[in-house]
């Protein structure tokens, strides 16, 4: 969400203020802290969609290219990165997750605003710029390796397959870098916006 459309909705909400109640009011805010935090939970969803899709594929592979010892070892080193990942998001997903129990509307949402400000910009918030190489490598190994039909060792040695590989992996790279960065500004417009309904609630008080 980009400043201008968080100024066009504060603008919404300080028309909507001098004709609201301060409990209706507090029901609109909820209802935008819901929607902004499913956002967040959206973009888990497809990270938990697509680990759970490399995971088949892996599955795939090695049930059929046994005989490949280097083949294996690169997808089970892939395999355990990606059930990380996965046990990760789906752990995210239940943090996320819109039940408020007896917590006040306020301190339900400052736990989030905590909790992805630590996602965010946290002591390991640029782990991923580390493993984003080592998973995308394996991943590009796998499939050229895979779909080659070719032993790994075989692969590495055929000149054509190895030009392929040089020339796709810094590309690959490059796009992955712009995606992930993307999103994560998208993800901290987010939690600004969230910071600024807890701080309304916070003048309500």
């Amino acid at each position: 969400m980009e400043d201008k459309e968080l100024q066009k909705i504060w603008k919404t909400f300080d028309t909507k203020i001098n004709r609201k109640s301060k409990d209706e009011l507090r029901l609109l805010l909820k209802s935008k802290a819901k929607q902004t935090l499913n956002k967040f939970r959206a973009i888990i969803g497809v990270s938990v969609a697509s680990s759970a899709g490399l995971i088949v594929f892996l599955i795939i592979a090695s049930v059929n290219r046994q005989d490949d010892l280097i083949f294996l070892i690169n997808n089970v080193t892939l395999g355990l990165l990606t059930i990380i990942s996965f046990s990760i998001s789906i752990l995210s997903w239940y943090k996320l997750k819109n039940s408020e129990y007896n917590l006040a509307l306020k301190d339900w949402l400052e736990e989030r605003i905590n909790l992805l400000s630590y996602w965010l910009t946290g002591r390991y918030s640029k782990l991923y710029l580390f493993v984003i190489p080592i998973l995308y490598i394996l991943i590009v190994l796998s499939i050229h390796v895979y779909f080659e039909s070719k032993s790994f060792i075989e692969v590495l040695n055929t000149e054509e397959s190895m030009m392929g590989l040089v020339v796709s992996i810094p590309v690959g790279l490059f796009v992955s870098y712009y995606v992930i960065s993307k999103i994560r500004r998208y993800q901290l417009n987010n939690l600004n916006f969230l910071k600024d309904l807890y701080g309304r609630l916070c003048k309500m008080d």
